[in-house]
């Protein structure tokens, strides 16, 4: 079904500027102090905003409605290719801050863990934590998107089947960043047509956006889509 995941532009400034607060005497690395600073230019228009920032103020705008918002995988505080810094650490003392966690008062949870490199363990675990929080965006990150060949059992028995077996749906999001082909093995592309060979009765949807406003709508859609709603 067609719904309206478009925000007022005033809120979305208003979530873009909590995006980029970071605490008073808090020292953050160099490589990383640009990229913040970069954010604070594209939450005023100065620059077009990038994957990265468009990520976070999904995440965001979820989290101001008061859904939750929990995020596993391998590299996920930094993000396999550095785009996300969702955690940062003060240089000097080791500190962590999470901005994502001090978006508004009322807002819904936010959780972000690195997981161990068992990928079929961590999968089935957050397959089975999506099915009981319909409300809640619940994200599983490979940190190369062929390392969801170690759980491919997990989609292709549950994720994939669980609704037509047991009637039990699943909002779990699977983000497989791809872009390293001719690298080696676990370093390519995620092998997209494997995928999408899976998607029979609409069971799953594919996505490979390419531009930073798809990223922001493709996760908003997710969580608040009505068919998620018990």
């Amino acid at each position: 079904p067609h719904f309206n995941t478009s925000m007022l532009l005033s809120t979305l400034k208003g979530l873009a500027k909590k995006l980029v607060e970071i605490p008073n005497n808090f020292t953050l690395q160099r490589q990383v102090n640009k990229l913040y600073d970069d954010r604070a230019k594209m939450a005023v228009g100065d620059l077009p905003v990038d994957w990265g920032f468009a990520e976070s103020l999904a995440y965001a705008s979820v989290l101001s409605s008061g859904n939750t918002v929990r995020i596993t995988g391998q590299d996920v505080g930094r993000g396999t290719f550095s785009h996300r810094h969702a955690i940062v650490y003060d240089n000097l003392n080791g500190d962590a801050h999470i901005p994502l966690q001090n978006i508004e008062k009322d807002q819904g949870s936010f959780s972000i863990y690195d997981s161990l490199l068992s990928e079929a363990a961590v999968l089935a675990f957050e397959y089975g934590y999506s099915t009981t929080a319909p409300n809640a965006l619940v994200i599983w990150e490979a940190q190369f998107g062929d390392f969801a060949n170690s759980a491919q059992v997990v989609i292709d028995q549950f994720i994939t089947s669980g609704e037509n077996k047991w009637q039990r749906l699943c909002g779990l999001t699977l983000l497989l960043p791809h872009g390293y082909e001719g690298q080696g093995p676990e370093h390519s592309s995620a092998r997209l047509e494997r995928f999408l060979q899976l998607c029979a009765e609409h069971n799953i949807q594919v996505c490979l956006p390419t531009t930073s406003a798809q990223v922001f709508h493709m996760l908003r859609k997710q969580v608040l889509s009505p068919l998620r709603k018990p």
